[in-house]
């Protein structure tokens, strides 16, 4: 039987292992249509430390160890969507103490700081700053 395809892997060798097209742009795709989104480490004033932008449909978990390495924090508030083991030991790993509260599918909810948490609002508002800017809102 004659072999029709010189490759191992079932597509072109082209598309391993790398992003292209708009997908290396942060643009991706979901019911809506395009969409993009932004993850953001700020200060405790609210100021933009490091940012990076990723596909819409990408978790937000994905990005986030490699933002806090580039910051060298030693707290991060972040909300449900950031609760993971692996997030937690790599912020561990950076002397980082995670104020997180634990996500609904967690069997054993782990403490936080509840005071500390509420200083989260600066993000948000930071968010709002943002999102005032037309060309940073749309696409």
């Amino acid at each position: 039987m004659a072999q029709h395809r010189q490759h191992d892997q079932p597509r072109s060798p082209a598309r391993r292992g790398r992003k292209r097209g708009a997908a290396e742009q942060g643009i991706g795709r979901s019911r809506g249509g395009l969409s993009t989104k932004v993850h953001v480490v700020v200060d405790a004033l609210g100021l933009p430390l490091t940012f990076e932008i990723t596909e819409g449909q990408r978790h937000d978990n994905r990005p986030a160890k490699e933002l806090v390495a580039r910051v060298g924090s030693t707290c991060l508030l972040g909300d449900k969507a950031y609760d993971s083991d692996a997030f937690r030991s790599a912020l561990a790993e950076q002397n980082c103490v995670p104020v997180i509260p634990s996500n609904g599918s967690r069997a054993q909810k782990l403490p936080y700081d509840k005071e500390r948490y509420k200083a989260r609002s600066e993000i948000e508002c930071t968010f709002a700053l943002l999102k005032q800017a037309r060309r940073f809102a749309t696409r």
